[in-house]
């Protein structure tokens, strides 16, 4: 089943059940499509279209973790794509994309399982940029490496915290993971309840906004 093959399935009722993609190695070392990351360094990668279709998954998701369902002919509009002329469509040819490298994945006739962080370049992407923006990247990396490992480690565990919430576990079953994952429990129970207060804020922003709409 290809992402094709989903879209035009569904396109019978313009309509696509997006599902979260979960994996614990990229939740917790990947990039939120809707950060600097992704803009400054996927962007050439991806393209404008598919990067800001992916940001719109990734809110969908936010907002509701166990999955939504994604009218079609109103996110292509949305975004500025055209929906039609089936599967050469600027929409289709995004959500192909997002298949290409990995972001999703095509489950069944008309579900879509979507990644909620986007991995960090390889070198084979890495050499695709224009070489200011891979220089930018190798400054970005060493960086990266003069924050304290505890605050890499707090990141982490925030990071995973969130994932789990999205998951549907609840505040409890997070921290109790996280011990599991042998964090310290004073920074699981930290994590846990910064995730937590996200994840709320998060959902209770999802009720005030309606659906393909910004919030009032």
């Amino acid at each position: 089943m290809t992402v094709v093959t989903a879209a035009s399935t569904a396109a019978a009722t313009d309509s696509l059940d997006i599902r979260p993609w979960p994996d614990t190695v990229i939740d917790a070392v990947g990039h939120d499509p809707r950060s600097t990351y992704v803009e400054q360094f996927w962007l050439g990668i991806l393209g404008p279209s598919t990067t800001w279709l992916l940001r719109r998954l990734a809110a969908g998701l936010e907002a509701r973790p166990s999955g939504f369902s994604l009218c079609l002919s109103e996110t292509a509009q949305s975004l500025g794509l055209g929906h039609k002329g089936g599967r050469h469509s600027p929409f289709v040819r995004a959500l192909s994309r997002c298949v290409q490298f990995d972001l999703a994945q095509p489950q069944g006739d008309d579900t879509l399982a979507v990644r909620r962080k986007v991995p960090p370049l390889n070198r084979r992407q890495l050499a695709r940029l224009p070489q200011a923006l891979q220089e930018s990247h190798e400054r970005w990396n060493t960086e990266q490496l003069r924050i304290p490992a505890v605050e890499h480690l707090r990141r982490r565990c925030r990071r995973l915290a969130l994932s789990l919430l999205e998951l549907g576990e609840d505040l409890e079953g997070t921290e109790r993971q996280l011990h599991r994952w042998k964090f310290h429990p004073a920074l699981a129970h930290e994590s846990a309840a910064w995730a937590w207060k996200r994840h709320q804020e998060a959902r209770a922003e999802a009720r005030t906004t309606p659906p393909g709409g910004e919030a009032a």
